[in-house]
């Protein structure tokens, strides 16, 4: 039997046992959610847990950070990481204080003046719905509908709900659920089938259904996903914003997640949408918002039923230059969103309104494999509109809406800056210095997580891990996909849109996406490198070292080179071999510090040394620590090594 087979028999199980008959005979549904949801949240153990294992390795590493990390060799680490770590969080309190601004001063008074709408029996003309389920779990179109079922009794405005199905147990689940429920008045379902070339073909011929139906000016049009589950109250606490302002084309509300999943997956869930949460107050502050999200979003019937809206849905495209024409499977919520923001029309946010999504991983066993392939198609959406909304400018968009865009882009380098300084220092510089970015990272992200956690109500201890885990492996798949948004996937409706049909372009393709994303990194690491001072560029000396190197077969150019980017007071620590160097190398008049891995596994031959000082009485020498360290011309102190002198090349026997 087929996949496709065997899927479709479970979902006409689940339909029969959702659906039973009583002994006299009439239909009753044995289950049904209530009008108000728990959301899906880690257990307490596993809280727990976490909790204990941060806090002991946060109080871990204050006590035994070393004491001497903090020398002259760390204000370029911390400066580095400081200034770049200043920038982001500016940023990111921008948007919080904006968000706060938006959710405690202005949305208030909103809220009142929508209420005050509804109170005096405005209503809009006419609701349409455009649902689209594919292949969604029988309880859960049960528990959807019954949902908008509920909204229409409440709000009381006549309402037609598109479904645009792709099985026919949808509609045993669906005359079902009118057979439960008495039918309010004014509320219809329509059955749409779907082709299964993909949502955007669904939502179009649906869009055209409405169309035909004459939609008039204060008519609305509600854009929603099969597995979301609405509240009762809905429409009457965000449809009055239309009638509030005239000049307002659509409005998404907040989300909430209910996950079929672990513990990590579902706070996963519940932390970006924290994040959503503070991001949409922010922009709605300026009347705009990113996306109009397809879990919940509404647009004025008269605006989305305009051929030029439709064909954007339907078929939306992108000329790039190596990527020739590009046509979206997903992102039909960022389509809609540039219509809007192209015609100029303002946009809000109801952070007080929650649409409930019934939410689980692609493949819930593997949470990397599923998270970063939902966040690669969510940046895949991102790129392939933004660029074209930042040509609008600032001017039609409005300043900060036009920067969150371009910030969007210069994110991707800004994040990747802080791991890269801190392991180039660690590796080329000081190791230490990997445990100062550690308990940076912790407690910056902890911090960030607990006002996260005020702005949303609640907060877990699994938030800073899962919090760095998205800005890292986020700003690394954007890397890629800012290269590669000609890539398109969409798990669950099984289609993609790859690369060019001619294999030869396809391969040309890959190679270019390939080396440009492999320059781009290159050129980060190697400017964080030389701005840190952890790689530097070669002065003359190095180069003289070079050409004597090779003439002498000594150790002049690594050594010169080590001079030059050393610090201060620190030794040049020397490997465990025999190393030939000439004394020129350190003529220069500077103190110089050189330590060797142990006096029997370092050999140190000065070519050309000095001996008018008489501190040096013969050859080999024993230099010690301390005491009997061998000082050179009164500036050169070697320790932990033993000092040979002369021009042979033969190896001494106590080498490596």
């Amino acid at each position: 039997m087929r996949h496709a087979d065997k899927k479709k028999l479970l979902q006409q199980n689940a339909a029969s046992q959702l659906v039973g008959r009583n002994e006299s005979g009439r239909t009753s549904v044995k289950a049904a959610l209530a009008d108000r949801f728990e959301p899906t949240r880690a257990t307490w153990q596993t809280s727990l847990v976490v909790a204990l294992f941060y806090g002991g390795a946060l109080c871990l590493l204050v006590a035994y950070l070393p004491s001497g990390v903090f020398d002259s060799t760390s204000h370029i680490f911390l400066l580095s990481i400081g200034v770049i770590g200043l920038w982001r969080y500016t940023w990111w309190f921008t948007h919080y204080f904006r968000g706060l601004i938006y959710g405690r001063i202005v949305f208030p008074k909103l809220r009142h003046a929508a209420d005050a709408v509804n109170e005096q029996g405005h209503r809009p003309g006419h609701v349409y719905v455009l649902c689209t389920s594919y292949r969604t779990d029988p309880a859960v179109t049960y528990a959807v509908y019954e949902g908008l079922l509920r909204n229409a009794a409440d709000y009381g405005v006549p309402t037609t709900v598109f479904a645009a199905i792709s099985d026919r147990t949808d509609v045993d689940v669906l005359n079902q659920l009118l057979a439960d429920h008495e039918q309010p008045d004014g509320f219809e379902i329509r059955y749409m089938f779907q082709r299964g070339d993909g949502k955007r073909g669904a939502m179009a011929e649906v869009l055209r259904a409405i169309a035909r139906c004459e939609p008039g000016p204060d008519d609305l049009v509600v854009f929603m996903d099969g597995d979301i589950r609405l509240p009762a109250s809905t429409f009457r606490r965000s449809l009055p914003f239309f009638l509030l302002e005239d000049d307002l084309g659509a409005l998404t509300t907040n989300n909430r997640a209910m996950v079929d999943g672990g513990d990590v997956a579902r706070e996963w869930y519940d932390l970006r949408y924290a994040q959503r949460h503070v991001q949409m107050s922010s922009l709605s502050l300026s009347r705009r918002v990113l996306v109009l999200t397809g879990r919940y979003s509404v647009i004025r019937a008269d605006l989305c039923t305009r051929p030029d809206f439709i064909q954007l849905v339907e078929r939306d495209q992108l000329a790039h230059r190596r990527f020739g024409t590009i046509t979206f499977l997903s992102g039909d919520d960022k389509s809609t969103w540039y219509w809007l923001l192209k015609n100029n029309w303002a946009m809000r946010y109801l952070p007080d309104v929650m649409a409930y999504g019934f939410e689980e991983l692609p493949d819930r066993n593997r949470f990397f494999v599923s998270t970063t392939g939902l966040m690669r198609r969510w940046f895949g959406n991102m790129f392939r509109t933004s660029g074209r909304a930042i040509a609008l400018g600032p001017r039609r968009m409005g300043l900060f809406t036009w920067w969150c865009l371009v910030d969007q882009r210069l994110s991707i380098w800004t994040t990747l800056i802080g791991p890269t300084v801190a392991i180039s220092m660690t590796l080329l510089v000081r190791p230490s210095f990997g445990l100062v970015y550690l308990l940076w990272v912790m407690s910056t992200r902890l911090i960030a997580s607990g006002l996260l956690g005020l702005a949303w109500g609640r907060m877990n201890p699994l938030w800073p891990i899962l919090l760095y885990y998205n800005q890292i492996v986020g700003a690394a798949l954007k890397s890629s996909v800012n290269f590669r948004f000609n890539q398109q996937k969409w798990t669950r409706q099984g289609i993609s849109s790859l690369e060019a049909a001619d294999p030869r372009q396809a391969l040309r393709v890959r190679r270019e996406s390939a080396a440009l994303h492999l320059a781009s990194l290159l050129a980060l690491v190697a400017a964080v490198n030389f701005a840190t001072g952890a790689l530097a560029f070669p002065d003359l000396r190095v180069w003289q070292s070079i050409v004597r190197a090779s003439e002498a077969a000594v150790d002049d150019f690594w050594l010169a080179a080590a001079l030059e980017r050393r610090t201060v007071g620190s030794p040049i620590l020397l490997p465990p071999e025999q190393i030939t160097a000439r004394w020129q190398t350190f003529d220069n008049g500077e103190d110089i510090l050189m330590r060797g891995a142990g006096a029997d596994r370092t050999q140190l031959r000065l070519v050309g040394l000095p001996d008018n000082d008489g501190s040096v009485a013969r050859y080999p020498l024993r230099c010690g620590d301390g005491p009997t360290a061998c000082r050179i011309d009164g500036r050169v102190i070697l320790s932990n090594l033993t000092l040979l002198a002369g021009r042979s090349q033969e190896r001494h026997p106590g080498g490596k």
